[in-house]
């Protein structure tokens, strides 16, 4: 896994790492958590669903409020991060090391494309006051 500074970031809170392996990590900003709360519970997207780019694919819940999730790329649901249904409250302690699910993406000219759309941390932090 990246560092934050690599991570690119939607304007709805969700970061995006793209590992040497291809795969799209996907988690939220530490923004997101903070707004959040203490987060309870996490309802995952399905393996193999296919995704779009800003699409709805999950939900996260706290004390406060729920929250859903959205694809930051395209592609398939390769993968999901079982500690998180298991213990939510990790993304409130590590939102930049605790990842939800994995994306493969359709296609390398799609993923490029749809990266350039998404915000580094810089910019995103800018947009956040963070």
């Amino acid at each position: 896994m990246n560092t934050q500074d690599t991570f690119q970031f939607a304007q709805t809170h969700e970061w995006a790492d793209l590992e040497s392996d291809g795969l799209v990590w996907v988690g939220i900003s530490h923004h997101a958590q903070e707004a959040l709360g203490d987060v309870m519970f996490f309802q995952s997207p399905k393996l193999g669903q296919q995704v779009k780019q800003g699409e709805v694919v999950a939900v996260i819940e706290s004390v406060k409020a729920a929250s859903d999730i959205h694809a930051p790329v395209s592609g398939e649901i390769v993968a999901l991060n079982e500690k998180v249904d298991s213990s939510p409250e990790a993304v409130n302690e590590n939102p930049y090391g605790v990842w939800l699910f994995k994306i493969k993406p359709n296609s390398e000219s799609n993923l490029a494309s749809e990266l350039a759309q998404l915000m580094s941390l810089e910019k995103y932090s800018a947009t956040t006051g963070t």
